[in-house]
């Protein structure tokens, strides 16, 4: 666990710094951020992952490891009371076979389960990396933070004044391609639309509200939950993925629903990302982006160096991104996405043994 709590000694009651708790439970200390409105429970230090790590484990079975016989602390704090439907958290892996190398490792956790890869929070992550000592000798005005996800290896650059970080942060994603495009599905409930699957270090389909009968921007936002989800199901039965590196990360994640906006503008185009277990990502979604310049790119829409701006509907936060380099003989390129992370405190949760519900429940 993060750490261990103990009892306190007879007579020390009015000195306790924690709430009671059983002497075996445990005690989880965290970084709260958020990045666009999408939160993020950093959990610094995860002592079953970092020995894991150091037994020689390599970050995607280290996330199976932790999934097999650890998924309590996932649910302790992404689901309730300690948490909410629309969580999502970070375990830091620091040394050990899962690094590789890099400043940090990290494991990406949700209400449903776990990722590949989360772009609000590699840039949350690499101002925590700073501030919190990651990174040996920051340099200014930027600081580059190596970081390893599951999908392989990215960088966040983020600006440090000699004391703090700052924003925006931008990170180098992960190779990212068109994966399929103009893809036939029959969707139960709205018939056959065409989605385009574009990877950005975890696979989404891409599709215009407007094809489900709905408006991004001013649609219920349980309408545009319903529908993705049913988008999402759909092309899971009728599209089978591939990923060139490893099966493990051949899944679909979720349905980004846009304004059907892909050809370069200077205007902001809006997308909701709807991932997981019905889950609303309250940014434009870093990994999306991602993938939607990907396939932008690929359809001929947008050249290198291109930035196009992101809109969440959710909240009207912004993320910039555009295709930095072509990556080997696979059409794929690598794309830069930029935006702002934000603290919003620590917390300490604290177990105890009897309490029925003390890993969580998940409540839709």
């Amino acid at each position: 666990m993060a750490a261990q709590g103990g009892g306190d000694s007879a007579g020390g009651r009015a000195g306790r710094a924690l709430p009671p708790h059983s002497p075996s439970g445990a005690v989880l200390q965290t970084v709260e951020m958020h990045t666009g409105g999408e939160p993020l429970r950093i959990i610094p230090r995860l002592e079953a992952a970092e020995q894991a790590a150091a037994a020689g484990l390599s970050l995607l079975s280290l996330r199976r490891e932790v999934a097999a016989r650890h998924d309590h602390v996932r649910r302790a704090l992404m689901h309730e009371p300690r948490g909410h439907a629309a969580m999502y958290g970070a375990v830091v892996v620091r040394g050990g076979a899962a690094a590789e190398g890099a400043h940090l490792a990290a494991l990406f956790l949700h209400c449903a389960g776990y990722s590949a890869m989360c772009g609000h929070a590699v840039m949350a992550l690499g101002r925590f990396a700073l501030d919190y000592g990651l990174v040996p000798a920051p340099t200014r005005p930027e600081t580059a933070v190596r970081l390893r996800c599951p999908c392989g290896p990215v960088t966040a650059f983020v600006p440090w004044d000699g004391h703090r970080s700052r924003n925006p942060v931008r990170f180098h994603s992960v190779p990212a391609f068109a994966a399929a495009t103009d893809l036939p599905i029959d969707v139960p409930g709205h018939g056959k639309v065409v989605v385009d699957i574009g990877y950005g270090g975890t696979f989404y389909a891409f599709l215009s509200a407007e094809q489900l009968g709905l408006d991004v921007c001013s649609s219920k936002t349980r309408d545009l939950v319903s529908a993705a989800s049913a988008v999402t199901e759909a092309v899971k039965k009728q599209f089978k993925l591939h990923h060139p590196e490893s099966e493990d990360l051949a899944f679909l994640y979720g349905t980004i629903l846009t304004d059907g906006k892909d050809a370069f503008s200077e205007e902001p185009t809006t997308n909701i990302c709807v991932f997981a277990d019905e889950q609303v990502d309250r940014s434009p979604t870093g990994s999306g982006v991602t993938a939607r310049i990907a396939l932008q790119y690929h359809k001929g829409l947008i050249q290198l160096d291109q930035t196009r701006t992101f809109q969440s509907s959710t909240t009207g936060s912004l993320f910039t991104g555009k295709a930095e380099a072509k990556f080997g003989n696979y059409k794929a390129v690598i794309v830069e996405v930029s935006g702002e992370a934000f603290y919003t405190g620590t917390a300490t949760f604290t177990v105890e043994e009897e309490d029925p519900l003390k890993h969580g429940f998940f409540l839709k």
